[in-house]
């Protein structure tokens, strides 16, 4: 019974708990982001020909194209080369965001969850 009459007074105690669980993932949040973006990823296209390499923020750090396959005859194959390994870079890199995003709001307290 104290139990129950301490749960009825006006439900405080639990909202400033959600509060404080909402505040804590927040900054787990922030945190999680500002590493995510420091992160690399790394894809490729045409068997290894052109490679790019972006952050977690989506901002290309190189790019790597193999001699072999500039063709001043065929600029358009190296053009489809890079768009293709450039759009992989960042379906990885949203993957990679996403993974981590997970953990963080993975880790909530939901009642009958765990």
């Amino acid at each position: 019974m104290g139990k129950k009459g301490f749960q009825g007074m006006g439900g405080m105690p639990n909202m400033n708990n959600m509060i404080k669980q909402a505040q804590k993932m927040q900054k787990q949040m922030e945190e999680m982001q500002a590493e995510v973006e420091k992160k690399e990823v790394e894809a490729s296209a045409g068997g290894g020909a052109v490679i790019v390499k972006m952050t977690g923020k989506k901002e290309i750090i190189s790019i790597d194209i193999k001699p072999e396959v500039v063709d001043p005859d065929d600029v358009e194959m190296l053009q489809d080369l890079v768009m293709a390994a450039v759009n992989e870079a960042i379906r990885s890199a949203e993957e990679m965001v996403s993974k981590e995003m997970s953990k963080v709001t993975g880790n909530m307290n939901l009642p009958g969850m765990f």
